[in-house]
């Protein structure tokens, strides 16, 4: 048991549950707009995800020691991997998915990289934070497909942006809420700033919101009113019940798997 959990916990901290859940939002895109799904593309987001989020995670760790536990020498060697992978598959887009790519790219690096007189990053913004990282995953699983499938830029194409953007922005209010005994002061989190109760209404407020978005689009799915209302119901579930002492699995694992739930969803129903 204490193998399998050491396993869990990499399989966690690598990285790689985050970027699958990244990848299944790229497959409800090609859903959505009744595409193929294009295999190259859905790799490229996963391998992508996990560098980032490694790099964000663990880059200031790795530059400043020396000496490395021989798990994080496991996460090293697979951000690698994975950063070659990206270079790969980066000149297999299109044009404007490369473009698409450089803007999210540099906008993850400012994200990281110190700037300005205080050095800070886009990440130590007081409130910034969770808009910046919904833009990029609504951005990153909705347009690198799209413009590299050469989709026309509907109409649609904006509330299934905001859908995105909405379901992120919630699961990482889950998150802060989870986080707030450890989260610095400074970087004034939603529940820092205006307390757990009323993040958990502004959790249902982006719930329903999402829902309703749904009922704006032109090219309606069949069962998509009952999909999204199970995925609703699951998420309000959780942020009803998140609190303070909850385990780290309770959001790095449950929460963080609703893209996932949300794309198994769509294959049973």
């Amino acid at each position: 048991m204490k193998a399998l959990r050491h396993i869990f916990d990499f399989y966690l901290n690598s990285s790689i549950h985050v970027a699958l859940a990244a990848a299944a939002l790229v497959q409800m895109t090609y859903y959505f707009a009744k595409l193929r799904p294009d295999f190259f593309v859905t790799l490229f987001v996963f391998l992508g995800t996990l560098v980032s989020y490694n790099v964000i995670k663990y880059g200031s760790y790795v530059v400043n020691n020396k000496q490395y536990k021989i798990t994080l020498k496991g996460i090293i060697l697979i951000t690698f991997l994975s950063g070659i992978g990206c270079f790969y598959l980066f000149f297999k887009m299109s044009f404007y998915a490369q473009l698409t790519i450089l803007f999210f790219g540099i906008l993850s690096f400012l994200y990281l990289i110190p700037l300005g007189k205080n050095h800070e990053n886009l990440r130590n913004f007081a409130g910034v934070k969770i808009y910046i990282v919904s833009f990029c995953w609504a951005g990153v699983t909705i347009l690198i497909p799209l413009l590299n499938a050469d989709f026309p830029l509907e109409y649609d194409l904006i509330f299934k942006f905001l859908q995105r953007f909405t379901l992120t922005l919630t699961l990482i209010l889950i998150f802060e809420i989870n986080d707030l005994k450890h989260d610095d002061i400074r970087l004034k989190t939603v529940p820092q700033i205006i307390g757990i109760s009323k993040t958990k209404k502004y959790i249902y407020l982006l719930l329903v919101t999402f829902y309703g978005l749904e009922f704006f689009k032109t090219n309606l799915h069949t069962n998509q009113w009952l999909v999204n209302l199970i995925l609703v119901s699951v998420i309000f579930l959780f942020g009803y019940f998140v609190t303070l002492s909850k385990s780290k699995y309770y959001t790095l694992f449950w929460v963080e798997s609703m893209p996932i739930i949300w794309y198994l969803l769509v294959l049973i129903c």
